[in-house]
């Protein structure tokens, strides 16, 4: 073993710093010219389209390598009823914060509204869409007609049971199936390679992405609501600190140096507000770390669609503050239930633009005493909510892999804290002496932007 010494790189060339410079860009853009700041909404639609291609073949690899590696269908059981658990405790929490939240800052009380006043034709799209978002209905989608047509559809959770089926179907064929596996993990390494050259265009995505935001709603659309929208960033916040930081030092790591960590995503999340195209380098920087592949590959996927903090605090403030702004009476038993049907319906609120939204309107489709037009009050400030519920939900799904993995005693805490303490941009790496299966002979497994090493490289 011998170690590599890398200059850092130059302020222009790290991935963050051009993140920011887009975003800064983009918003002047947006604010001075927004008829052609609308125009640069395909820069970021394309980028994201060009992560969206590779996560479904990205999650199927990465499940099977690691339940296959497991070489125990029960452990694949294990940790599957854990992240169950830890899943559904933690999104209790999240409604029941924002349900306090809601209570103790009635920001929707003294608007007065008439529902019958409220133009509806603006979601009227997001009605009929909820009509397919019941409980029954999103079970029976996690099913594929076809193996084919879960990767067709670039339905996550579709692919999570394919892929589950087929690693446990390896462990029961052994050593019969030892090529296969081994072509999952060449084809997982494949994968991670793209996605790291899709991954050198973020800046380009990010520009486009907040240009249009800004040019298509502008900065002023946030002032009507700009309570809701506090209190919101607020909730977030007080989740983050109530129940994110405390699990982060159960576990023994800092949630703050975490989230330096994989703050290049973040950055880029705020631009194009979609947690899904950023699966991929969340699950490599975590296994970069030290949480090993099967764990990774089990609760991030699942978690896109069973932890989902941030959009819980979101469900039960906006319910509330639609009933709040109409003066729709709702008693303690009223609102217990609200937070019921908000915990089965926000099982599956990604997956798609707008996602929240629409199980926003499915939850209210099950409240008939709650003004569904009050959805419109909302229309214009969801791209801005959008990006908090969705930042909350990547971070967590972040803890959730590492807390779990240490639940299960499969992750060296000091190793984590290691990574952690050297940053993505450190500069000290260190190469093998031979050739690997992850690595050519003189290379450098480094933290820096765009170039990390390989899934599984440890």
């Amino acid at each position: 073993m011998q170690a590599l010494i890398r200059k850092p790189k130059p302020f222009y060339a790290k991935l963050h710093n051009q993140v920011i410079i887009a975003i800064c860009a983009a918003i002047i853009m947006g604010a001075a010219w927004p008829t052609a700041a609308v125009k640069m909404k395909p820069l970021g639609d394309g980028f994201i389209k060009l992560i969206g291609m590779v996560i479904a073949p990205l999650v199927f690899c990465i499940i099977v390598s690691g339940i296959s590696g497991m070489g125990s269908a029960r452990r694949v059981a294990r940790i599957s009823v854990k992240s169950m658990v830890y899943f559904y405790v933690v999104s209790a929490l999240a409604l029941l914060l924002g349900l306090i939240a809601a209570n103790l800052i009635p920001t929707g009380v003294g608007l007065n509204i008439d529902p019958r006043s409220i133009d509806t034709s603006s979601i009227a799209g997001y009605v009929t869409a909820a009509k397919d978002q019941g409980v029954v209905a999103f079970l029976l989608n996690i099913i594929p007609v076809t193996m084919v047509d879960a990767f067709a559809k670039g339905a996550i959770l579709q692919v999570v049971v394919v892929a589950a089926l087929f690693g446990v179907a390896l462990i029961y064929l052994g050593e019969r199936a030892r090529a296969v596996k081994d072509l999952v993990d060449q084809l997982t390494r494949v994968v991670f390679s793209i996605v790291e050259m899709i991954v050198k265009l973020s800046p380009i995505g990010a520009f486009g992405a907040m240009a249009f935001t800004v040019g298509r709603f502008g900065l002023h659309s946030l002032l009507p609501l700009l309570k809701l929208v506090l209190l919101f960033y607020g909730s977030c916040l007080a989740f983050v600190l109530i129940v994110l930081v405390p699990i982060a030092r159960h576990v023994g790591f800092s949630i703050l140096k975490f989230c330096r960590y994989i703050l290049d995503e973040i950055l880029l999340f705020l631009s194009i507000a979609n947690s899904e195209a950023l699966l991929p380098r969340l699950m490599e920087k975590l296994e970069r770390m030290g949480v090993p592949k099967s764990v990774v590959g089990l609760v991030v996927p699942t978690g896109y669609s069973f932890n989902l903090a941030g959009s819980s605090i979101y469900f039960t403030l906006c319910v509330i503050f639609i009933a709040q702004a109409t003066n729709t009476a709702l008693p303690l038993d009223r609102q217990l239930l609200i937070l019921l049907i908000a915990m089965l319906m926000s099982k599956g609120a990604t997956g798609f633009t707008g996602a929240g939204f629409v199980v926003l309107a499915g939850t209210l489709s099950a409240m008939p005493d709650i003004p569904m037009a009050g959805l419109a009050l909302l229309l214009g400030i969801d791209p801005f909510m959008q990006r908090g519920r969705g930042l909350v939900n990547y971070i967590g799904n972040g803890v959730a892999a590492i807390a779990i993995a240490a639940w299960e005693k499969d992750v060296d805490i000091a190793e984590l804290n290691r990574h952690l303490n050297l940053g993505p941009d450190g500069d000290v790496a260190v190469a093998p002496t031979a050739p690997g299966p992850h690595l050519q002979a003189g290379s450098a497994v480094d933290g820096s932007d765009g170039g990390a090493a390989p899934a599984g490289t440890k």
